[in-house]
């Protein structure tokens, strides 16, 4: 999976002909399902060639080839991909009728255009890109990709293990590489990304074995991997020691200089950084930078200015339905004197404590445990892999950051995760754990990957296709189905649950505002701050998540809104034939795909409804 798809990925395909799409997933004809079967063939080849040049692919789905290498990262092995997919797509078109295809393989024949389309896009743009922010940058994402993703179970996982720490490094310098020319370009993080990331980097080139107190999160999981092959009985006392001097020597020796490094460069952007942070319309080539980033996201041809607009409408939607929540609790006041209440009143929030950072676990847990109950009278594919809560690692934690999701393996082996930041308690109000629960963990994200990625009966690329408006749509779009199944019993949970969905509503308007329109930093936290009853750090920490990563907060409302009027559409077209689990199958059991295609292949399955 390419890790920049996580903040880039949707635009728009080519509409797939309906007459064409009618004849269903499956055919009778023995040509058609032939071309097919030989479709799947060379999309798996393919895409077999692509995870070849990306071990760390492999690793994320659970595979141990290639497993003591890190990606190429460079900008000369990106060109030599995208080139690569360019030849592909010739050959795919060459080579194969899409008249001959079955429906679902003509949707696997799109979507592998797509890509290349996307990528093709997006490369127009490299040098507006910020390779390094305080949000996913590799300086965290790669020592978390080998903590996390990297297992140990055989002496040679630990050697893969200790080779990758040097890969690492590797991969960081070209990065660097990178980010050195992109800011010389003028596409330069504001002030406070650099403040963020430089403890963020000390943080993993300090402690034990390199000088300073505790240890180092790498040197503290590295042990901890070696001492689990000890108690296995994998190795021996003398063959954990030296696997402790090889961890030891790869850290000191490739590690610690790439971070110091790092740091180095982090601290001298500073002075040349905007000190009264805006989005990239002020960077060179910014405004169509941007333009391309909000189709990615939404994944259809809205303007900045029609998606401030909806942002617009629908914060004075959503703030009436708050408005009805205040009166039904008794409050006195105007909604703005509400949002203060539920901002600042004790009641709302966990201790600052260890004490309240695990009741949040448990409460979280407990979300989780009554949605998994009630998932199998609303969809008929579940997922096979479970899916756990977690705090986010120390190296890592970010005070008011966004809770986030952590993938599964295909097999199950390793459980899906919701993170969450708890070093800032007044962060993580207790009337948005429950929304937030459903939007990470199920029927939200975890339910969406782990479904992709354990079907068995579509060509393996598509399994780690992520579209943006798809999946955070489908996740906003969980958080308001949860309601029809007797979530949000107290009203303050479900106030939560309208505070997350005007939240991502502001999104529209704020991402916009920052990036399209001129706003600083302190203009997006007041209109924030004005249009919600969100914590005022979760407030700050969003809005420095949008300025370093324009266009990805749109994706929500607008999956959700398309989400929410396909099943409308199902439901009117449908009367009494319309199946929830049905509705909801179609909309995640074959992968993600864009917005208009998705709409087509509801529309074929109204259709196949309406036939029966």
């Amino acid at each position: 999976m390419n890790m920049l798809a996580l903040f880039m990925a949707g635009t728009l395909l080519a509409a797939t002909p309906m007459a064409a799409a009618a004849q269903g997933v499956a055919s009778a004809a023995p040509a058609v399902d032939a071309e097919t079967a030989r479709l799947n063939a060379w999309l798996n080849a393919k895409y077999e060639a692509q995870m070849a040049a990306s071990p760390m692919a492999r690793s994320y789905a659970g595979e141990k080839k290639d497993y003591d290498k890190i990606d190429d990262m460079s900008e000369a092995a990106a060109a030599r991909q995208l080139e690569r997919m360019r030849l592909e797509v010739e050959e795919l078109k060459a080579n194969f009728d899409r008249a001959k295809l079955t429906q679902d393989a003509q949707l696997s024949y799109d979507l592998w255009i797509y890509q290349y389309e996307e990528a093709a896009a997006l490369a127009k743009f490299n040098r507006n890109a910020y390779v390094f922010q305080q949000m996913y940058g590799p300086h965290t994402r790669m020592p978390q990709f080998l903590m996390q993703v990297h297992r140990v179970d055989e002496p040679s996982d630990m050697d893969a293990y200790v080779a990758r720490i040097g890969g690492i490094a590797r991969a960081l310098s070209q990065q660097l590489e990178i980010a050195k020319l992109n800011a010389a370009a003028g596409s330069r993080v504001p002030r406070f990304s650099y403040e963020m990331m430089i403890p963020q980097a000390k943080a993993l080139n300090s402690g034990a074995p390199f000088g300073g107190e505790g240890d180092n999160a790498v040197w503290k999981d590295a042990n901890a991997k070696i001492d689990g092959l000890v108690k296995a009985g994998k190795i021996d006392a003398a063959g954990a020691e030296a696997y402790r001097a090889a961890a030891k020597t790869a850290l000191i020796e490739q590690w610690k200089p790439v971070y110091d490094q790092l740091i180095a460069w982090f601290e001298s952007e500073l002075p040349l950084a905007d000190a009264v942070a805006t989005g990239v319309g002020k960077n060179p080539g910014g405004k169509a930078f941007y333009d391309m980033m909000l189709r990615s996201s939404t994944t259809t041809d809205l303007t900045a200015e029609q998606v401030h607009r909806i942002g617009l409408d629908e914060v004075a939607r959503i703030k009436g339905e708050m408005e009805a929540i205040k009166q039904k609790v008794g409050f006195k006041g105007s909604l703005q004197d509400f949002f203060k209440f539920v901002r600042e009143d004790a009641q709302f929030y966990y201790p600052d404590t260890d004490a309240g950072r695990q009741q949040y676990l448990d409460d979280a847990t407990r979300y989780v445990a009554f949605m998994k109950a009630r998932l199998p009278e609303y969809f008929g594919i579940l997922p096979k892999a479970d899916i756990v809560v977690k705090r986010v690692e120390p190296y890592r934690e970010i005070p008011g950051a966004a809770q986030h999701y952590y993938f599964s393996t295909p097999d199950g082996s390793r459980p899906g995760v919701f993170y969450s930041h708890l070093s800032d308690m007044r962060a993580v109000p207790k009337p948005q754990v429950e929304v937030i629960t459903y939007h990470e963990a199920l029927p939200g994200h975890h339910m969406n990957f782990a479904i992709s990625r354990e079907l068995t009966d579509i060509p393996e690329f598509r399994k780690y296709l992520y579209i943006n408006a798809f999946q955070e749509g489908w996740g906003l779009y969980s958080e308001k189905f949860a309601k029809e199944i007797g979530a949000y019993k107290d009203p303050y949970s479900d106030f939560g649950r309208l505070t997350t969905e005007i939240w991502r509503a502001i999104r529209l308007v704020v991402d916009t505002g920052l990036h399209a329109k001129g706003w600083t930093e302190d203009q997006a936290v007041g209109y924030f701050t004005d249009n919600s009853p969100a914590a005022i750090g979760q407030i700050q920490s969003e809005v420095k998540r949008y300025i370093i990563m324009p266009g990805q907060a749109t994706g929500y409302k607008i999956g959700m809104i398309q989400m929410e009027k396909l099943r409308r559409k199902a439901e009117a077209a449908l009367g009494g034939k319309f199946d929830i689990r049905g509705y909801h199958d179609t909309v995640i059991g074959r992968a993600q795909m864009p917005l208009d295609v998705l709409e087509q292949q509801v529309d074929i399955w109204i259709a196949k409804q309406k036939a029966r």
